[in-house]
């Protein structure tokens, strides 16, 4: 496993990328407002190449680079995150003000890139200090300013989900880096009660919730809770083969966002349960892959650094699958490396390469077999 760990990894990711693929040929030609029939299929396919490039190139990056180059680098995503908010550069949309206009780029999601940065900057300051992982400054409040001002900003843009899995991944990096329990779990509290504080302050999110826990209720079905149960009743009508690629019905106005965050309903309707278990599949394949990266890496920074980057991906994994089968509310992180987005799909693609870059500097020692008292061997002298 160790061994072949990267393999593993970029099969599972080339899988995904491909189902993604091909379920937008199935969506992206019925959404509205769309003079183009296949723009949002040709779009990905063009930010797919420019991810592998990415990829490439961040796999053959020096380790150093990222060591020394992280307080720049935090610095100016946090300029992004803050154009996030001036006139003229923000593209707010539904809502929310997640995306910037830059020329040359076109649209861009800074949060993206942040969740990277973010990995990168916790992974080394916790590599330079890390005598220090179990002190009060150094080991707790220090780094939780260098990854709460990205988080900070990210929470403001009212993208409260990307906020949240990057808490989360911060989170799983101070635990294995050392920081105590004792420091880890008040704070845990706190944040905690501070967005259950936020969610039911804000009429929107909290009707997101209230129209969660009564999904049945007619009302619902026509406001807030539409997209969810639009969704169930897409895997009910796939079944457990599925209606067949193209002929799902939900995507044809019915089920919102069919391309982007609740694309995973329409691959239960149209290719049915052996192609939902398996990209839940794969996904168990990412995480294993990324933490048998971490467990062999051969310095402290690569440790973090692999392990924050497989929660970047799999934790929104978990919690779109988690939201399109009604577990959780709505909250519209999208599908990594299988919704429709070309900022996401770029920045996965480039985690995915760091791991590559990882493994690729681990070294691997080999089992040998120990000798056996008393064995003899002969040989034939010609």
């Amino acid at each position: 496993m160790f061994r072949s760990a990267s393999i593993i990894l970029c099969t599972a990711v080339a899988a995904l990328v491909a189902l993604g693929l091909i379920m937008l040929a199935s969506t992206s030609a019925w959404v509205k407002n769309v003079e183009e029939p296949y723009h949002f299929l040709t779009r990905q396919g063009g930010m797919t190449v420019v991810g592998l490039i990415g990829a490439f190139v961040l796999s053959r990056i020096d380790p150093v680079l990222l060591r020394r180059g992280w307080p720049l680098a935090l610095a100016a995503v946090c300029v992004l995150l803050a154009l996030c908010f001036v006139p003229g550069i923000a593209a707010p949309e539904l809502g929310s003000s997640r995306w910037i206009k830059l020329p040359g780029l076109g649209k861009f999601q800074p949060s993206e890139m942040a969740k990277i940065v973010g990995v990168i900057a916790l992974s080394g300051w916790f590599a330079r200090w890390q005598t220090e992982t179990h002190t009060f400054w150094r080991g707790f409040i220090l780094p939780g300013l260098v990854i709460g001002l990205p988080i900070g900003l990210i929470a403001i843009e009212t993208d409260v989900g990307s906020a949240l899995a990057l808490s989360v991944t911060a989170a799983a990096i101070f635990f294995c880096a050392g920081t105590r329990v004792l420091y880890l779990l008040p704070s845990a509290l706190a944040a905690m009660s501070v967005a259950g504080w936020f969610i039911h302050s804000n009429p929107n999110r909290w009707s997101r919730i209230v129209a969660w826990m009564n999904l049945e209720d007619p009302v619902h079905q026509l406001g807030k809770g539409m997209q969810q149960w639009r969704a169930l009743l897409a895997f009910g009508n796939g079944g457990p083969w599925g209606v067949g690629l193209g002929n799902g019905s939900e995507k044809f106005g019915t089920l919102t966002f069919a391309h982007i965050d609740f694309i995973f309903p329409v691959v239960g309707e149209e290719l049915g349960l052996p192609f939902t278990l398996g990209a839940v599949f794969c996904y168990v394949l990412i995480a294993v892959s990324g933490c048998a990266i971490a467990v062999q890496a051969s310095t402290f920074f690569d440790r973090c650094l692999a392990l924050g980057l497989t929660c970047t991906i799999v934790l929104p994994a978990m919690v779109n699958i988690a939201v399109t089968t009604a577990v959780l509310p709505n909250d519209g992180l999208p599908l990594p490396f299988v919704s429709y987005g070309g900022t996401s799909l770029v920045f996965s693609l480039g985690a995915i390469g760091l791991l590559c870059g990882i493994h690729r500097r681990s070294h691997v020692t080999e089992d040998q077999p120990l000798p056996v008292a008393g064995l003899k061997s002969y040989a034939v002298k010609l």
